[in-house]
């Protein structure tokens, strides 16, 4: 006889954390993530179903399968994971365990989920992040992104913390964790759920100083090498 477990019927949807990588589309339309083990190769919107990444004809997540949305249970130890060297730059995702799930010790597998929020760690420099930059790796028609804070995002492809979250859409928040050496509940963390406040003005206002920054700077080195050779001419 083979057991079977009880059903759940939970009235609101689990909570989940795990992490993954920050993707845009190639024609920068849209914004996405991307796992960071088996399901790395297909990326997911915000509210997204689950699909078996062995090409299988089952429903999502089969039990005698890897498929599904796959999640932890707590918090703290999804961020444990961001300390190893080839998840530094992924993000934290909270998200909402929807449609059929397995429970599991440590987490869940599920057809579905909806992200509700996204914390972005610090730039490689240590600083707060205030952007998302070009990774310099990734998927067939997506780029990934990074973490980086206003001082280095230099020329690369950016998109501002709001401005992530507006593509991303579904209502998701996207907020800035510490610094590097900062304690959590000193984080200048920034809500992006809603309009624009003063935290994320700031953070557009130093993204852009930056940027033009680096313009001048590029200029001054232009003109220099144009006065040097009209004057060997």
């Amino acid at each position: 006889m083979r057991l079977r477990l009880p059903a759940e019927r939970p009235t609101e949807p689990p909570t989940g954390y795990k992490i993954a990588h920050p993707v845009l589309s190639q024609d920068g339309t849209r914004a996405g993530f991307t796992g960071v083990s088996l399901g790395g190769t297909l990326p997911y919107g915000v509210l997204d179903d689950a699909s078996c990444v062995y090409g299988r004809r089952h429903r999502t997540p089969a039990r005698h399968c890897a498929c599904g949305f796959h999640c932890l249970h707590d918090r703290t130890a999804a961020e444990a994971l961001l300390c190893t060297a080839e998840h530094r730059t992924a993000v934290l995702l909270e998200v909402a365990v929807l449609g059929r799930y397995i429970r599991f010790e440590r987490g869940y597998r599920s057809s579905r989920q909806r992200v509700r929020t996204v914390t972005v760690g610090p730039c490689a420099c240590g600083a707060p992040a205030a952007a998302l930059a070009d990774a310099g790796w990734g998927r067939p028609g997506w780029r990934a992104l990074a973490p980086a804070c206003a001082g280095c995002v230099h020329a690369r492809a950016t998109r501002s913390l709001a401005g992530f979250a507006r593509l991303a859409g579904e209502g998701v928040r996207v907020v800035a964790g510490a610094a590097l050496g900062t304690p959590p509940d000193a984080a200048d963390v920034a809500d992006t759920g809603g309009d624009l406040g003063v935290p994320e003005l700031v953070a557009e206002a130093a993204l852009l100083q930056a940027r033009l920054d680096w313009f001048q700077t590029q200029l001054a080195h232009l003109g220099e090498r144009g006065g040097g050779s009209a004057g060997q001419g």
